[in-house]
């Protein structure tokens, strides 16, 4: 793998109701809420959900889309579809969420093997949708 400088540094999704959202992400996926105390109190004007040290999601309310007017052209896109996002956890992680999926009830796609991805051939992989609809696929490597 190339050790380079450029990093995913985070994704916005729009989201209805971002604290449902967040509890979402940290119930199914284990991922720290940030700045969910903040947007409580109306300090922060999104919560986000910790992916790694250099990598978070932020989970955007779709009421604030008719303020996002900073890119020409932008206004009307929320809900823009993204395809989806794939986190990659360990071999025990991975059997960790299903479990969790399974217990929550979450539909799910049946589970994948040697999809390919940013570190080759992934062992196995599944899908699945979060509260807002926004496809998420969690893999792992050998």
């Amino acid at each position: 793998m190339t050790d380079n400088s450029t990093r995913l540094d985070h994704v916005v999704l729009w989201v209805r109701d971002p604290a449902a959202s967040t509890a979402f992400y940290q119930d199914v996926l284990g991922l720290e809420p940030v700045r969910l105390t903040e947007h409580k109190n109306g300090e922060a004007p999104f919560p986000s959900v910790r992916v790694s040290d250099e990598t978070i999601i932020d989970l955007m309310p779709v009421a604030r889309a008719p303020r996002l007017t900073m890119v020409p052209g932008a206004d009307g896109s929320t809900g823009h579809p993204v395809n989806h996002i794939c986190l990659s956890v360990t071999e025990t992680a991975f059997d960790a969420l299903l479990e969790r999926l399974r217990e929550r009830a979450v539909p799910m796609s049946g589970v994948s093997h040697n999809s390919f991805g940013a570190r080759g051939r992934a062992a196995r992989n599944v899908y699945f949708r979060d509260p807002d609809g926004n496809v998420m696929e969690v893999r792992h490597y050998d």
